[in-house]
């Protein structure tokens, strides 16, 4: 058994742990966040923990806050919703300082304005290694927008390029790399709070998962759920993702394969609708990327004249001990494709 098919089922196991309530209305796995039923009114309800785990450079401590609180966000957003109410347990690094934590606090801070979400308060520790834990509470558009819902022929969209959060990660992983060092200095990264994509996307999408894991998984997770494959081209990469794999000579695919995610909202839009989304989209002044298709079965991705399946690969970091032996095996994994 696949190692990600034992964390699953230890998901449903503890799932299955807890009594079925009518209150909650959706099932594990198949949306962002949950939804749940409150005095006869829908909630969308997530959480989600923040470590160095991660792979979130700590040296700017604004862009650190910044990054944990879209991405506590970005469930309630991957399901078309506003985020109304956001709490968070924050457990700081012994080594933060006051104005450490002024600044990290700034930036989650800046992206509740943003977002126009209220907070409601929280938790505070300190421990020898930082933690940070956000609760958010939202309200769904028209209805709550899943996971399920894709079929073959669908186009596939993204809301912003792809690499932000791997480039994040190789960053810190060859923080002492002099091949990056200036790359580094020069890169303050934070991820894009998509509040008004995510409300547009609810109108037209059939099915929506932030990329909090990476693009591959996304598209893997989506593909798995509704039983189908996909075919990926053209992938719109960031400029900064492309120049660092050159530097540290590392294909450029990576930027699509790392797990180390950048936030943003995958979803697929029947053709039959395409041609409206994107004339509304530009006249929203919203920029939506097309990286490929919903297919019967087999997973692709395009490059050129080559065809890589994707079938195959499902390394997921958590099986390594070090991350540089998962970017080795990605890197082999692709060498090995005709």
């Amino acid at each position: 058994m696949r190692k990600i098919d034992a964390e699953a089922r230890t998901i449903r196991l503890i799932d299955s742990m807890f009594p079925a309530d009518r209150c909650r209305l959706s099932r594990p796995f198949e949306s962002d966040a949950e939804v749940v039923l409150v005095d006869d009114k829908q909630l969308l309800f997530t959480m989600d923990e923040f470590s160095a785990e991660d792979m979130l450079r700590e040296d700017d401590p604004y862009s650190l806050g910044w990054n944990v609180a879209v991405g506590g966000i970005s469930d309630i957003l991957a399901c078309a919703g506003k985020p109304c109410l956001y709490g968070h347990a924050m457990a700081v690094s012994k080594a933060w300082d006051e104005h450490y934590i002024q600044k990290f606090s700034q930036g989650v801070a800046d992206v509740l304005a943003q977002a126009g979400t209220a907070f409601m308060g929280g938790d505070f520790g300190k421990a020898a290694h930082w933690r940070y834990t956000a609760a958010v509470i939202g309200s769904p558009g028209r209805y709550p927008l899943g996971r399920k819902g894709a079929q073959v022929g669908d186009s596939i969209y993204i809301s912003g390029r792809i690499g932000l959060g791997n480039v994040e990660a190789v960053l810190k992983l060859y923080a002492d790399d002099g091949r990056l060092r200036l790359l580094a200095g020069m890169i303050r990264n934070r991820f894009p709070l998509r509040v008004q994509a995510a409300a547009f996307i609810g109108l037209y999408a059939r099915c929506c998962i932030d990329t909090s894991d990476g693009v591959f998984n996304a598209l893997n997770t989506l593909a798995d759920i509704n039983g189908v494959g996909y075919e990926v081209a053209d992938l719109p990469y960031i400029d900064a993702g492309v120049l660092g794999a050159a530097a540290l000579s590392l294909p450029k695919e990576l930027l699509f394969l790392g797990e180390a995610g950048e936030y943003e909202l995958l979803f697929t839009v029947q053709p039959a609708d395409e041609g409206l989304f994107l004339s509304r989209a530009s006249q929203e002044g919203l920029t939506f990327f097309r990286i490929g298709k919903i297919t019967a079965a087999t997973k692709r991705l395009c490059d050129g004249q080559r065809r890589v399946d994707l079938g195959g690969l499902v390394a997921r970091a958590r099986d390594f001990d070090q991350r540089q032996d998962y970017l080795a095996a990605l890197v082999r994994y692709l060498k090995e494709q005709p």
